[in-house]
């Protein structure tokens, strides 16, 4: 039990790096092939003016280090395949890494290095997946009837000399199809391939015929992009003012924000953090409680006799008078004889 609770109080220091705080940030990021990922990690006002660090892996004593604030190969972030910038106003330091590999998934951890025996540094993990395929910036477009809209579908590196094309959903015979130069207009369409990782699609002069949904098609690998497509806002506000008299005055009041899930994890973590030290405090607590409770059941049991015999002696006393009392300890046997 001494063992435990020495081993108990040697993890204290340990607790608010891990469990109440420090360093918080993204738990997973999925990144194309090829492609740049930037990490921001958030940490606490009193770790402003600490080293910062990312490294690879789930152990810091194991963690291979890419990127450190305090080291002069990361200064050009241009020319580095990781880099770190540390913004101390913001509490934010952020890691860049570019050109991404499918090897290069896994692991990693943003770190703010402490230093001591007693003073672990303050972590947080992220897990980086490296994937090849097809996403879309935004797969839901809105425009006004007249204008035009801009759809930027990105594809992984082992895509870049594969056909690209743009079809209306439903109706492959609408397909258009990049040329040898990786690119196509007409009135009504551009599209414009890098041949880097983005095929770019703009609709010119939309019309109401042009909503719905379409296809960008790189490969084998399709994605799905919804355009709608809206009325002319001076349209719109004839409509909306027409009700209105000169007599009338209407007071606008926005809406209440209303409770999303992303403002509701930013309060839940701390609670849970609190909430988890809270209870290795009162584990603490026991452990001493249960300690203290041990050394007093391993007592010498002769002297818990005695204190027996001192308690009837008095109450003896109070009758015999000035009776003396005698107790005699025998070592050997360890009991106690009284006269």
């Amino acid at each position: 039990m001494q063992h435990f609770f020495i081993f108990a109080l040697s993890l204290l220091p340990w607790i608010p790096a891990f469990l109440c705080g420090g360093v918080t940030t993204v738990e997973e990021h999925a990144v194309l092939e090829g492609k740049s990922l930037t990490v921001p990690c958030h940490y606490e006002p009193q770790y402003a003016s600490y080293v910062k660090y990312w490294c690879r892996g789930r152990m810091r004593e194991f963690c291979t280090s890419l990127a450190r604030t305090d080291d002069p190969g990361s200064a050009d972030p241009a020319e580095a395949k990781v880099s770190i910038f540390d913004d101390p106003v913001q509490l934010v330091f952020t890691v860049t890494m570019q050109d991404l590999k499918e090897e290069d998934s896994g692991w990693y951890m943003c770190g703010v290095e402490i230093g001591g025996v007693w003073s672990a540094d303050v972590v947080a993990y992220t897990n980086v997946k490296v994937i090849h395929g097809l996403s879309v910036v935004n797969s839901r477009l809105s425009g006004e009837e007249g204008s035009s809209v801009t759809v930027e579908c990105l594809y992984s590196e082992r895509y870049r000399e594969s056909k690209k094309k743009w079809c209306r959903s439903g109706d492959w015979s609408s397909c258009l199809m990049t040329g040898s130069e990786g690119s196509y207009e007409d009135n009504s369409v551009a599209i414009s391939d890098d041949r880097i990782g983005t095929l770019t699609i703009t609709l010119k002069k939309l019309q109401m015929r042009d909503a719905g949904w379409y296809w960008c098609s790189v490969g084998q690998q399709q994605i799905a992009v919804h355009v709608q497509v809206t009325p002319p806002a001076s349209t719109t506000a004839v409509s909306v003012m027409s009700p209105a008299t000169p007599s009338q005055s209407v007071a606008y009041l926005p809406p209440p924000k209303p409770i999303t899930k992303d403002s509701w994890n930013g309060h839940s973590h701390i609670l849970e953090s609190l909430l988890v030290c809270a209870s290795l405090m009162l584990l603490v607590g026991l452990a001493v409680f249960a300690w203290k409770m041990w050394k007093l059941h391993k007592q010498d049991p002769r002297l818990r006799r005695m204190e027996g015999m001192k308690v009837r002696l008095s109450e003896l006393s109070g009758d015999v008078g000035d009776l003396q009392n005698v107790v005699f300890l025998n070592k050997n046997s360890q009991s106690a004889h009284m006269c």
